[in-house]
């Protein structure tokens, strides 16, 4: 969860809630948090991986189980591109920012990730293991330096306009993306070691530690460099920052950790939305040929389709726009996830019935937001919607779907 969504939306929600960008990390990561519980109740009720689109295929709603998975794969493909956009800018500034390099990079990236996986080796744990433990020391470290001898609160609105609190609900929606991460533990359930025991302990620690990072990189990075000097470095607000206080040896440091955080949410990401795409083209679900399999066991036509689309979105989108959209996914989704817990789960109902109130009102507040600021990007984002619903039944028949895996 940590590994890339920091690196992009600190000046996302900056722009959005000014000083009060702080607390629209706190506010959406309760909504983490909430949806990690009810994820995980659901989860180890029907004991096995899927997600939110078993929980939906459970409840006897295979159509809308259907829709909701095309929905998430949309949004899964535009996060994948937000992590491509991050490692492109972020690695190109270093080298003076020119755009060519940028776009180079991107499209470096994204071949490499999927020549990874498709060597079947897109879930590399000891390295991943390693990446992140790096990342979250280094921006714990300096958060935790800007918090501790740079505290000064003026800062959070320094060089931009001050913002009314009810505006954290915009934050909060425009950067929901930030928090999606835990969801793709969902679709490794049938490999974990133990999952009745580590499942639930696992997913609601994870999201309840990456609210408090997130505030922390909020509030200390802020304070070190002022809300608008990281507005004005958006692509690569973080490693402006370590540049602007710790010199070259900032730059070369931040700059590593954006790379290869950015590096492993796009491979953790793009394994784990392969694997949900075979799972719900054997149900039937998603165009057959999806399901496919290489020689090394791996959906490797899911891969390339899912990986080109990410990289195609990279290169044409603007980073709040790509954000935006992923957040909107998301919000429907977690809700969603929290709706079916309200009414199974009899443990947590109040909790659940709780974050299906909140991912409602951060919702209304995103499109609302959008409405206001961009309206053609909504329409294209329901007229998407309206077209999956719509015309999904009519694209599966045209392709053909199996109920049982296919190997090439």
């Amino acid at each position: 969860m940590a590994g890339g969504g920091i690196y992009i939306a600190l000046a996302v929600v900056i722009e959005s809630a000014g000083q009060w960008a702080w607390a629209s990390f706190l506010l959406s990561g309760l909504a983490a948090i909430i949806t990690a519980l009810s994820y995980s109740e659901l989860t180890s009720r029907i004991d096995e991986a899927g997600g939110a689109f078993d929980f939906v295929e459970h409840m006897n709603r295979e159509n809308w189980a259907g829709n909701l998975a095309w929905l998430l794969l949309i949004g899964y493909t535009l996060t994948i591109s937000v992590y491509a956009f991050a490692f492109g800018n972020y690695v190109s500034d270093a080298f003076g920012g020119n755009p060519v390099i940028t776009r180079i990079l991107i499209v470096a990236i994204v071949a490499a990730m999927i020549g990874l996986n498709l060597a079947g080796a897109g879930k590399l744990t000891s390295v991943e293991v390693v990446i992140v433990t790096s990342n979250l020391a280094i921006l714990t470290a300096i958060a935790l330096y800007g918090v501790i001898f740079h505290w000064n609160t003026d800062s959070l609105s320094q060089g931009i306009a001050s913002y009314a609190p009810a505006s954290l609900l915009t934050g909060a929606a425009t950067i929901f993306v930030a928090y999606e991460g835990f969801q793709l533990l969902t679709y490794d359930y049938d490999d974990m070691n133990k999952p009745a025991k580590w499942f639930a302990r696992v997913l609601t620690s994870a999201a309840a530690s990456v609210v408090i990072i997130y505030v922390l990189v909020t509030l200390g990075f802020t304070m070190m460099s002022g809300a608008g000097f990281i507005v004005e470095n958006k692509g690569t607000s973080l490693a402006a920052v370590a540049s602007q206080q710790f010199g070259l040896a900032g730059t070369i440091v931040m700059t590593l950790a954006a790379a290869f955080a950015t590096t492993a949410a796009i491979n953790s990401t793009l394994y784990s939305t392969a694997k949900l795409s075979a799972l719900v083209a054997r149900d039937g679900e998603l165009p057959s040929v999806l399901a496919k399999q290489n020689r090394n066991g791996v959906p490797s036509r899911a891969i390339i389709l899912i990986a080109t689309a990410a990289g195609c979105l990279a290169l044409l989108g603007s980073l709040s726009s790509l954000v935006e959209a992923a957040s909107l996914v998301f919000v429907f989704t977690f809700g969603t996830v929290n709706a079916i817990a309200f009414r199974d789960c009899a443990r947590i109902r109040l909790i659940a019935g709780a974050g299906v109130l909140l991912c409602a009102a951060i919702g209304v507040a995103l499109c609302w937001h959008l409405a206001n600021q961009k309206p053609f990007m909504l329409a294209a984002i329901l007229a998407v919607t309206v077209a999956v619903v719509a015309l999904r039944r009519r694209i599966l028949a045209f392709f053909g779907t199996t109920d049982n895996a296919n190997h090439a």
